[in-house]
């Protein structure tokens, strides 16, 4: 299961997110988001965790708590989507 970790703070690293996800189960991957030009995180990863109900324990118990003084966001990714609007197809 793919879960979305939001309102990371900058200080936060991979490690640190792994540290607090694998008491729960095998973490598969860690991926912290940054920006394509500065390379500074923008705020939130992604976990990947195979099994779904420690992922489910991991969502149910991190949600709302602290890392590096930031109340995180830990929920289910949901698949990216496009919209008509984004701007990116501009002339």
């Amino acid at each position: 299961m793919n879960i979305f970790v939001g309102n990371l703070s900058a200080q936060t690293t991979e490690k640190q997110i792994e540290s607090l996800f694998t008491p729960f189960g095998e973490v598969k991957s860690v991926k912290i988001i940054t920006d394509n030009y500065t390379r500074r995180s923008r705020g939130f990863a992604f976990v990947e965790m195979p099994e779904s109900t420690h992922a489910q324990s991991a969502i149910e118990k991190l949600n709302n708590t602290n890392l590096n003084e930031q109340s995180m966001t830990v929920n289910e990714a949901r698949p990216k989507t496009t919209s008509e609007n984004s701007g990116r197809n501009r002339y």
